[in-house]
């Protein structure tokens, strides 16, 4: 009981005096024994790298999940070490309302086939999305984590028992100053050898773990190579699955008229712009094919002949009026008086009916 008591006193008497040589320095009135500069531009150097690290992880999470419900969710399934429900992401829900209008639409039909082949390049871009975002999180910021979680906590509590011994020392020097007996001296010189010894001891166990940082350093470099490799993997996934699906739509018309005004040369075009791929990829464009298209149905109207023309795709009549269409078929068509300009009459043997203008390629 007595060296519990005793104990506790010698404890309390340290912490007062500790406490007492912080006030003084903080009002100038104590010497402060400061830090070599090398481990000082540590120290800062450290603080930085948390700093940055945490800015960093932030936003690469917002980058990889910009919905800040859905982050929170998956902060608290992670702490409560829970898997979080697994959901449709953005590109995945667009593909599937895409190939669900597509499903009803029809399949055979120009519009609902290009639904379907757009829903479902959206949904392989989702999956190269869950990629990257797996691969993000294992390979950088789950190491980025590991250091402000670790690493960095124990440079902390080093850092703060740096503090404690600094000011243990600073502590015994103020004491020896005011000794005046020669008994109380020694006692203050021997107090200053020891404090003055662990000090420097502490120092340098900080000091080596400062210096650890450049392996840090080292490591998330590795780790930010590691990123930009999903990343370039992500996006070349993404560019050759939108060429691929540009090359198969680059069937299907790239001009569409409206009802109420005529398709014919002084008629403005809308057109589908493409990515240049490569020298050997094709690409479509609302360019001179496009116009010399219009000119060739031009001058099938304005003399009332008949033309053959290829049928581009598919296409099902959808009243008794109009003729049903299968791609790459050779049909006669020709042009009646008062007939809406983006249509033409359509023969093939003895079935007869309207097709529409953007299903057909004129022969010469």
């Amino acid at each position: 009981m007595d060296f519990n008591v005793k104990r506790l006193a010698a404890d309390a008497g340290t912490f007062l005096s500790r406490a007492v040589q912080f006030t003084e320095e903080k009002f100038g009135q104590a010497e402060k024994t400061e830090l070599d500069a090398h481990l000082e531009n540590l120290l800062v150097r450290a603080e930085n790298t948390k700093q940055w690290t945490e800015r960093i992880m932030k936003q690469t999470e917002v980058l990889l999940q910009p919905n800040p419900n859905v982050r929170l969710e998956e902060f608290v399934y992670e702490k409560l070490e829970k898997k979080a429900p697994t959901r449709m992401n953005n590109h995945e829900l667009l593909g599937q309302s895409m190939i669900e209008s597509g499903s009803e639409f029809g399949p055979g039909t120009a519009y609902g086939n290009a639904l379907i082949k757009c829903g479902e390049t959206e949904k392989q871009i989702g999956g190269a999305e869950r990629e990257l975002i797996q691969s993000a999180a294992i390979n950088f910021l789950t190491p980025f984590r590991n250091f402000l979680e670790g690493d960095f906590k124990t440079i902390l509590k080093e850092r703060k028992l740096l503090q404690v011994k600094r000011l243990d020392l600073d502590a015994a020097k103020t004491r020896l100053k005011k000794a005046r007996m020669a008994d109380a001296r020694a006692a203050a010189e021997q107090e200053l050898r020891m404090t003055q010894s662990e000090f420097d001891r502490q120092a340098e166990i900080t000091r080596l773990l400062l210096e650890g940082v450049s392996s840090t350093h080292a490591h998330h470099l590795r780790c930010l190579n590691d990123f930009v490799e999903a990343q370039t993997t992500y996006y070349a996934q993404c560019y050759q699955y939108m060429v691929d699906l540009q090359k198969q739509l680059g069937s299907f018309p790239s001009t569409f008229s409206n009802n109420n005004q005529s398709s014919v040369s002084g008629g403005a075009s809308i057109s589908v712009p493409t990515i240049p791929v490569s020298a050997s990829l094709p690409s479509v464009s609302a360019g001179h094919g496009s116009s010399t298209a219009s000119g060739g149905f031009n001058e099938l109207r304005s003399s009332n002949g008949s033309r053959k023309a290829r049928v581009l795709y598919d296409y099902d009549a959808a009243s008794s009026s109009e003729l049903s269409l299968l791609a790459d078929e050779v049909i006669t068509v020709s042009s009646v008086p008062g007939m809406d300009s983006d249509w033409l009459m359509g023969e093939r043997g003895s079935q007869k009916g309207k097709v529409p203008i953007t299903y057909l390629e004129l022969l010469n």
